[in-house]
This record gives structure tokens, C-alpha cells and sequence, in this order.
């Protein structure tokens, strides 16, 4: 049997820090306007984040700009819509940006405590918290986030609305 490189496995990443809250640096909070997120750890291949939603907070549809990665629900429940396929207009498209063909598809899943999963590099999708209790969940990111595209859905595909910088808009 191989033994896993854990350092790569980002949901064992996510798994362990949710295992160890004592261990953050910070306690969560919860924002009663927006989402609340810190960073809780950052390493040459990877950082880790800590996310608390109230019900009805969530995010809008974006990448994570290249980045491969994880995500954990620590407590709570969070729900994930996951967009595949679809067109950007030429315009609009960022280079390696997704491929054109068909309509955009939209997938639901739901997430609840302990649950998490993984997604590679270009990985488009939108998280939010549609429960009546707050979440928490725990982000992993390799390398560390530089970007992160948003996104519109529209009928004729996705729409680039913004393209963020890491340090600077968030």
C-alpha cells in the first residue's frame, strides 16, 4: 500500500484543523452582514481558511484562480452549486478559461457537519448557508489563492464580472 502524501491531500488538510479548534489562532465570529473568514495557517504549497455563514449568507459564483483545493463543513450545513460546461464570450474569456460547448450546467449538493470534498483548478461553483442555523467550514487552497474570478450566469453562459487580487479585495 502507498502511503497518501497528506501535504497534498487538502480535505485531510481541511479534516485535521477542523479536528483541533482549540488550535486556532482566532475563535470564529459570526457577521450578522456578511460572511466572516480568516486565515488560519499559510505554507509554501497550501493556506487554510476558517469560514462562518449565518443563515442566508453565502458567496456568489467563482474560481479560485488556478488554485486547487478543499473544503470542509465543521459545522452546520452548507450548500454547494457546482457549474460545469458552458460558454464565456470571447470577450469576456480569461486565457485557459473554461471550454465553450452547450449550456452551462448547474449541480446541487448538500453538505452537512463533517462532510467536505475536493476540486481541482478550475473549479467554478457557489457556497451557501440555506439552513436556519450558522456553519462553519474549513478552506484549503494550493498554492495559497492569488485570484479569484466572478462569475454571472446568464443564458448565453457565464459572464466575467470581476477578476479579484488576493490582498486587495479580499
Amino acid at each position: 500500500m502507498t502511503a497518501v502524501d497528506v501535504r497534498l491531500d487538502y480535505l485531510a488538510i481541511a479534516a485535521r484543523y477542523a479536528a483541533s479548534p482549540e488550535q486556532w489562532p482566532v475563535a470564529p465570529r459570526f457577521n450578522p452582514v456578511d460572511r466572516w473568514y480568516h486565515r488560519l495557517a499559510v505554507a509554501d504549497d497550501h493556506e487554510v481558511w476558517l469560514l462562518t455563514w449565518l443563515p442566508g449568507q453565502g458567496t456568489d459564483l467563482h474560481d479560485h484562480g488556478g488554485s486547487a483545493g478543499a473544503f470542509l463543513v465543521s459545522g452546520g450545513t452548507l450548500t454547494e452549486e457546482t457549474v460545469t460546461g458552458g460558454t464565456l464570450t470571447e470577450e469576456t474569456r480569461p486565457t485557459g478559461g473554461r471550454p465553450a460547448g452547450g449550456r452551462p450546467q448547474v449541480t446541487t449538493r448538500e453538505l452537512g457537519d463533517g462532510a467536505g470534498r475536493r476540486f481541482g483548478p478550475r473549479h467554478i461553483h457557489r457556497v451557501t448557508n440555506r439552513s436556519a442555523r450558522p456553519a462553519t467550514s474549513i478552506h484549503v487552497y494550493g498554492p495559497a489563492l492569488a485570484t479569484m474570478t466572478r462569475y454571472r450566469l446568464t443564458s448565453a453562459g457565464l459572464e466575467i464580472r470581476t477578476v479579484e487580487a488576493a490582498g486587495v479585495q479580499w
